[in-house]
């Protein structure tokens, strides 16, 4: 091993093969790129603004949205400048960084969401002691302790991957540094890190997913016992909005990662790690603005204040 060069960059793909396709993709993700930031920044604006809304339910729904960014820009960016320069390359260095700041940002939306289904779950099947419950300092530990996992995990598989020789310089077949995609292009041994993906793959993704399942499934049980048609409505309506994220996010998720890739899939793998990253942290903003009418109306009061503040100007 100690006769083996060491790349300093890589290839990579994109998110097409034909270069034709890569203008059109290229103006799709660019404008799916800005209005995710446009969308999540609103979001975080109006929590911010309006006192109604300082409450654990958006406070992580804020840090969720920070997460959205956080994931989209770890891989769209580098992806669309290459698309812009023609330089479909990315450094070693690079590579390692957008690795780590994608299995991070993509963790913690996993994580947030968790935290948001057991806030409902409180809220709904335990409202006598919500306040006392999800306080602020649990609210903020629990954010810590979201932070500490996934940075732990993230930096887990980059110093693993830090340790694996690449003889040759390699095409990753994505848009980004992809782990899976990455490891098949090392000459050493990637058992270890195989491992280490499947043990800490599988509890990051299904643990979240499990205590969300398991919140909602208290939350039914507690609904379906409420004896006005009302106070159903009302509860299932605090939760629409969370449900409809969690569906669009791991239904996307599940598609990547639990179905093993082939030769003859990689596109459709590519897909589906586009809709995971890209059109995921889009649709957040507008299934929450829409489906919710306390975050409608703290929008309005956003765009309101702001046309004011303008005119005056």
């Amino acid at each position: 091993m100690d006769n083996q060069s060491i790349v300093s960059e890589f290839y990579l793909r994109g998110i097409s093969g034909f270069p034709e396709q890569q203008l059109l993709l290229y103006g799709i993700f660019l404008c799916m790129y800005l209005v995710t930031l446009t969308g999540n920044v609103l979001i975080i604006l109006a929590i911010g603004s309006d006192p109604h809304l300082h409450t654990p339910m958006y406070f992580f729904l804020a840090n969720l949205s920070f997460a959205d960014m956080g994931l989209i820009s770890s891989t769209v960016t580098k992806m669309l400048f290459n698309v812009q320069t023609q330089r479909h390359t990315i450094s070693y260095t690079g590579c390692l960084t957008q690795m780590y700041l994608f299995m991070m940002f993509g963790d913690l939306d996993s994580f947030f969401l968790a935290v948001m289904a057991y806030d409902r779950y409180v809220a709904i099947c335990r409202p006598l002691h919500y306040s006392t419950i999800m306080n602020t300092r649990f609210c903020a530990l629990m954010l810590a302790l979201c932070w500490v996992l996934t940075n732990v995990v993230a930096l887990t598989h980059t110093l693993l991957m830090a340790q694996l020789s690449f003889c040759v310089v390699g095409e990753i077949a994505h848009f980004f540094c992809d782990i899976t995609s990455v490891l098949k292009l090392s000459c050493s041994d990637t058992h270890v890190n195989e491992l280490v993906l499947s043990g800490f793959g599988g509890t990051v993704l299904m643990v979240p997913f499990v205590s969300i399942v398991i919140s909602y499934v208290h939350i039914v049980f507690a609904v379906l016992r409420v004896k006005t048609s009302g106070g159903s409505s009302k509860a299932f309506s605090t939760c629409s909005s969370h449900l409809c994220v969690v569906c669009v996010f791991y239904g996307t998720l599940f598609s990547v990662y639990l179905f093993p890739p082939s030769v003859e899939s990689t596109e459709k793998d590519v897909a589906a790690a586009a809709m995971y990253t890209v059109v995921t942290p889009m649709l957040n903003p507008f299934i929450y603005s829409l489906r919710n009418k306390d975050m409608k109306g703290a929008l309005k009061r956003l765009v309101c204040h702001r046309r004011i503040f303008s005119s005056e100007i």
